[in-house]
């Protein structure tokens, strides 16, 4: 009986040391997982998925290196140094171009090269309500992207201030969201870069002081071509247009540095 009472204790005394080793273990591991994680964990479920969302930390991590070293190339065979201090980028849609400005201390921009776009709908003329298709056409300010199903991303403050005047005047209630500057080779509204320019276009930005840059959209290049005719514009479409033809006039014309 005496034999039995010691082990019945042994085995009681296992259990419960084990049972702490397993709590502590499951505390630790919990801890340190998300709620959606932790959720997936105690039920044990094979359809949740753990998901991290891409930072733009991380997504330097695994692009800076290689990309800056293409930056630095493409900076030194027009000589100048890389990083600079601000960025600009000018989007042409007619010709399918973005072209990349740069400068420094708020001198004078200087061309540094142009990138073809391979994917955008829509045709020439500004975007004007959600699911048109249209790329937009003004000033914007970008910033940087690292979660989209498109690779890299940098991101159009689309509607600006000025966008939400016109579609208010107009009586429009929905003049799209959501504008990028992506990878891949195909996009609705935005502009598709494919990946190895996205993640150019990423770095660059991001290695600049203010990591956001200014985007000119332009149906054509004014500082060389009329504007275009379009059917039934809306009647603040000149006003748009001399807002743009202003700010091309910043930039010099490729090859005109």
């Amino acid at each position: 009986m005496m034999q039995r009472k010691r082990l019945l204790k042994l085995s009681f005394s296992l259990i419960c040391c084990f049972t702490a080793v397993f709590l502590a273990y499951c505390f630790t591991e919990l801890r340190n997982l998300r709620p959606r994680q932790i959720v997936s964990k105690i039920i044990g479920s094979t359809t949740v998925e753990t998901q991290v969302v891409p930072t733009v930390e991380m997504q330097i991590a695994n692009y800076g290196s290689q990309t800056r070293e293409r930056l630095q190339n493409q900076f030194r065979s027009i000589n100048k140094t890389y990083p600079p201090k601000e960025v600009a980028l000018v989007a042409i849609k007619d010709t399918k171009e973005l072209q990349v400005y740069a400068r420094n201390n708020r001198s004078a921009f200087y061309y540094v090269c142009t990138y073809p776009i391979l994917g955008a709908s829509g045709i020439l003329g500004p975007k004007l309500k959600e699911g048109d298709r249209q790329v937009p056409e003004g000033i914007y300010k970008l910033t940087l992207e690292p979660n989209t199903p498109y690779h890299l991303a940098l991101r159009l403050n689309y509607p600006n201030e000025k966008d939400w005047t016109r579609a208010k005047a107009d009586g429009r209630e929905s003049p799209g969201s959501d504008i990028l500057i992506h990878g891949n080779t195909c996009s609705i509204g935005c502009l598709a870069m494919g990946d190895i320019v996205a993640e150019d276009l990423f770095v660059l930005v991001h290695d600049t002081v203010p990591q956001t840059s200014k985007l000119v959209i332009a149906p054509v290049d004014f500082r060389n071509r009329e504007a275009p005719r379009l059917d039934a514009p809306p009647t603040w479409l000149p006003e748009l247009y001399d807002e743009i033809k202003e700010a091309l006039s910043e930039f010099p014309r490729p090859g005109k540095n």
